[in-house]
């Protein structure tokens, strides 16, 4: 496979990882940003490399790189002797999305609560969907930082290829 053959490759991932993100809520280009950032070489990417590698306008990847930051999957890494600023997916990142979704979980979770609460008298078919949410809230959030605790006693012991 040619240099030029994957580099298409490359794009296409990265399009396809905009348009996961995009299904996912989250806006295009930020998924493409993202999708750019696990397969580039080097892994830091300035705010122009990512613009040009994108073909991006810079307001554009200046939003999105920020909310990312805030996220915490990218953090700023400063490269002595140069004056701009890259970007790198951080340690660990995936795992905080995971957990903030976790957040949201109890949310869900917590409001299902309140709505069965106000439903408390009312007939079981009528709290039938509401404790459908609720149990599958319920079970997920117990069960997820098991997940999470699985997944990083894995990691420890498994070889990375």
């Amino acid at each position: 496979m040619t240099r030029s053959d994957v580099d298409v490759r490359l794009r296409h991932f990265v399009e396809e990882m905009g348009l996961l993100w995009e299904e996912s809520g989250i806006p295009r280009m930020r998924g493409r940003i993202l999708g750019w950032m696990m397969v580039c070489t080097p892994p830091r990417q300035t705010a122009s490399q990512l613009a040009e590698a994108l073909a991006a306008s810079k307001g554009s990847i200046s939003t999105n790189t920020r909310a990312l930051l805030q996220m915490g999957i990218l953090e700023r890494v400063a490269v002595p002797g140069e004056r701009a600023t890259y970007y790198q997916i951080s340690a660990g990142a995936w795992q905080r999305f995971l957990m903030a979704e976790m957040t949201r979980i109890t949310l869900f979770r917590e409001g299902a609560e309140r709505g069965l609460a106000l439903l408390a008298d009312a007939p079981a078919e009528r709290r039938s969907r509401l404790l459908e949410f609720h149990d599958l809230f319920s079970f997920i959030e117990r069960e997820y930082p098991l997940l999470l605790q699985h997944y990083a006693e894995w990691q420890a012991t498994r070889e990375t290829p």
